[in-house]
């Protein structure tokens, strides 16, 4: 767990800094007293009070999505993502990965500081991986033990001092953008990738996936623009070759997946071919945070 990222920690109850850990701490200490739980598997949960009105993903979702994903169908967004957070912030620094899920994309990003440890460089970055779902960050903690992977609902205010973080990461995950600006250094970037409307179309209806809006751009613009001004705007296509238990997978893993009825999805996709064509369609945007 890296000492500079419980640095950046605001405790949720009181908003005192953290005291700083012992190396096999199985519980982590704000200077008021309050004291949070380190789960064996190494992440943080910090949830107070009722936790969260929204429905975490369940076991079987994180499972689908983790297959999915590290069957590599997703590595061009990844790569693409670790390149622009490369290039904004090339040396030391704190990035956020709002909505981490299993961390396969904040995975991709440290790759490339790992790279400089390599070559003898220090390394770089400090890390913070959050999200609502326990299943998830168990896994987020294996992919990612050098950051701080913490239990948080993105819609509170989040566990973080103002001004420490220099990217704000959010791959399909809400948007709090009060927050995110808040936590962003004066500058700092916050990436945000989007489904285009025509993301998966050729399986969405034998997938059952959630339909799309087309104007998803401006109403990204719009949620956002009393706190960030736009910096750029790039698409991505990829062409994805899927059997059918990609399929059922992609099916599970996204939000459809607290709605769907396994047994009925299983035989609509029975008849589905060995391998299905399909394009992935991203939207990555980023915004610069507006500060006084």
């Amino acid at each position: 767990m890296e000492i500079s990222a419980v640095n950046a920690l605001l405790c949720p109850h009181c908003g005192s800094e953290f005291s700083t850990p012992d190396t096999n701490a199985t519980s982590l200490a704000c200077t008021s007293g309050h004291s949070f739980d380190i789960a064996r598997q190494g992440y943080l949960n910090l949830l107070t009070g009722h936790g969260t009105k929204f429905v975490p993903d369940t076991a079987a979702m994180v499972s689908a999505r983790d297959s999915f994903l590290d069957a590599g169908h997703y590595a061009p967004l990844a790569q693409a993502l670790a390149e622009t957070v490369k290039e904004l912030v090339p040396g030391a620094g704190m990035i956020v990965d709002a909505g981490t899920g299993t961390g396969y994309y904040l995975q991709q990003v440290l790759a490339g500081y790992a790279e400089n440890q390599e070559s003898g460089l220090a390394r770089s970055v400090t890390a913070v991986g959050m999200d609502i779902s326990k299943f998830a960050l168990r896994r987020a903690s294996r992919r990612n033990p050098a950051a701080l992977n913490i239990v948080w609902d993105l819609w509170r205010e989040l566990p973080l001092g103002a001004s420490t973080a220099d990217v704000v990461l959010v791959v399909f995950a809400p948007r709090n953008a009060s927050e995110f600006a808040r936590i962003l250094k004066p500058g700092g970037t916050l990436i945000v990738v989007t489904p285009l409307a025509s993301h998966l179309a050729e399986i969405a209806q034998e997938a059952g996936l959630l339909g799309i809006q087309e104007d998803k751009e401006a109403a990204l613009n719009h949620s956002l623009e009393e706190h960030f001004t736009p910096s750029g705007s790039r698409e991505l296509l990829v062409p994805l070759h899927l059997g059918p238990a990609d399929i059922d997978n992609v099916a599970l893993m996204g939000p459809a997946g607290h709605h769907l009825d396994t047994v009925e999805l299983g035989e609509r996709l029975a008849h589905l071919p060995e391998e299905t064509l399909a394009t992935a369609a991203f939207r990555i945007s980023t915004f610069t945070a507006r500060h006084p």
